[in-house]
């Protein structure tokens, strides 16, 4: 009996300690204070290979740079944005902590920069995801499908922000755009009078709630600690109608000083050779300048279409040159530049102009330069022919559309100009 007894304890054991299959979808949180902030999280496991998967909406945004699954602990390493979901498996359930090991604001204004450099913890749990049951059908659901303005003054000069809301029944999918970029797609549904939506994609981790009003408004709550933004989104021709100020003009937001003058550049690569645009790879070229850091989710969404444009209009004469700024202790150690690169497989310059609060002398000669990223588009003269404020994502629908349209046609009339005249050299 008491063989007996062992053989069942051990196999009890075997039962609890068998290991517990990842595969699949999560439904994951993070809690930042009093707000719990939902997201999708798909991981893989095969062998001793472990991949997780963040999204943006509906899309496959962002995989690991590296995973790993030991004695019952899962890592999940976003190194490009410097970001680590490590976790306990307990009873089928994933408890423990999403680390942010350095984070910058991303709303720096001229004469400030606000950071903060000491590693972040966030309670993180997840468990196995299941469909929800659909309790609402469409013709209960109010349409608010489509584009509203969000009146809203920042210290960019914005006067107003765009809500971009894409529906389908009772779930929806939600960005807010602004001058720099937009918010990433946010994600959720109908319930209780209202639309809750939300996302964690690396970095932007956010939490809206959307009210229709009975005047035909939306009541918009950006949750976040340490407090909320509440704001009411008009349709288009209603904040016309109201004299509310439109959004931004991306196109024009930022200027140069003089569209003549030649734009200089000198600043050291990832491995410190100083590169100018006095380079051989830039002389005659089609250059897009970008000012841009690691540190910023739309310089992120930028760079993966960078790639694009430069792998499609290299051969033809475009050069990109990204002008990086990074906090101080980041320019250092290179930690998320080299990440970053590597994990997008940037084949384009990257140069390390200086920390985020040095870009207006780093790059004196762009006029309201105050958006993560800025494009400048330098025509084979070496002069600025047009700038783009920001970065539009995917999320951001027709913007986004939108700004590919004018890259390309940007890119295409610069292309076709002569290259200038070379004068010969006197002996």
């Amino acid at each position: 009996m008491a063989a007996i007894a062992i053989g069942f304890a051990g196999l009890a054991q075997a039962q609890t300690t068998k290991p517990v299959d990842l595969n699949g979808r999560w439904a994951a949180t993070i809690q930042q204070g009093q707000i719990t902030i939902p997201f999708r999280l798909d991981i893989s496991v095969n062998g001793d290979t472990v991949t997780g998967k963040l999204f943006n909406g509906f899309e496959d945004f962002e995989s690991t740079s590296s995973a790993k699954l030991e004695n019952g602990v899962l890592e999940l390493n976003f190194e490009h944005y410097l970001t680590s979901i490590r976790a306990n498996i307990k009873d089928g359930q994933l408890d423990g902590d999403l680390l942010v090991h350095h984070r910058s604001a991303i709303n720096i204004t001229p004469g400030s920069a606000e950071a903060q450099t000491k590693d972040r913890e966030t309670p993180f749990h997840a468990v196995r995801y299941v469909p929800p049951v659909e309790t609402a059908s469409a013709v209960d659901v109010p349409k608010i499908d489509g584009v509203w303005e969000l009146p809203k003054e920042s210290p960019k000069g914005e006067k107003a922000w765009r809500l971009i809301i894409k529906q389908k029944g009772p779930e929806i999918s939600a960005s807010i755009l602004r001058v720099d970029g937009d918010t990433g797609a946010l994600t959720g549904g109908w319930k209780d009078g209202k639309f809750t939506a939300s996302h964690f994609d690396g970095s932007r981790p956010g939490l809206v709630e959307i009210t229709p009003q009975p005047d035909g408004t939306l009541k918009v709550e950006l949750r976040a600690e340490p407090r909320n933004v509440d704001l009411v989104a008009y349709r288009p021709e209603v904040a016309r109608a109201k004299g509310f100020p439109e959004p931004a003009n991306y196109l024009t937001h930022t200027t140069v000083r003089d569209p003549n003058e030649v734009f200089t550049y000198s600043f050291p690569d990832i491995h410190g050779k100083v590169v100018s645009n006095e380079d051989p790879r830039f002389k005659g070229k089609v250059v897009l300048a970008i000012v841009t850091g690691t540190w910023c989710p739309n310089c992120h969404d930028e760079a993966r279409y960078l790639v694009q444009l430069y792998n499609k209009y290299h051969d033809q004469g475009l050069e990109i040159v990204a002008l990086d700024f990074e906090e101080a202790d980041q320019q250092q150690s290179l930690t998320r530049v080299n990440a970053f690169i590597k994990q997008y497989k940037v084949p384009y310059t990257y140069l390390i102009a200086g920390t985020p609060d040095e870009m207006w002398d780093k790059v004196p000669q762009a006029v309201n330069l105050n958006t993560w990223p800025a494009t400048l588009f330098v025509g084979r003269d070496g002069r600025v022919k047009g700038t783009y404020s920001g970065f539009a994502g995917s999320a951001s629908g027709i913007y986004n559309a939108e700004l590919k349209d004018n890259f390309v046609s940007i890119i295409d009339r610069l292309l076709k100009e002569a290259p200038p005249v070379q004068s010969a050299s006197v002996r």
